[in-house]
């Protein structure tokens, strides 16, 4: 187990003492309790990436996005009309 050095005014320090005697418990044990729930929160690049993964796993299961190794016909690759007319019908969904 690590220590760590705090610095604090004399206000908050006094404040916090009697908040952990309030709860019946110790300004360490309240630090420790705060840095436990602060490094167990999701970072900002997990939680991006959670999204990412749960954005493609509803793309998958709703059949939506490209097949890469789809060959599609140049005719139909290049269908502008047909490309509008999928896109008006996604955006109503």
């Amino acid at each position: 187990m690590k220590n760590v050095t705090v610095s604090l005014d004399d206000e908050t320090y006094r404040r916090a003492r009697l908040r952990a005697a309030e709860m019946d418990t110790s300004l360490s044990a309240l630090v420790r309790e705060f840095l436990n729930k602060v490094g167990a929160q999701e970072t900002e690049f997990e939680r991006l990436a959670r999204e990412q993964r749960e954005l493609f796993e509803q793309f998958d299961r709703d059949g939506i996005g490209v097949d890469a190794g789809a060959r599609l016909p140049r005719e139909e690759l290049y269908d502008r009309d047909r490309a509008r007319r999928d896109a008006a019908e996604a955006s109503r969904d």
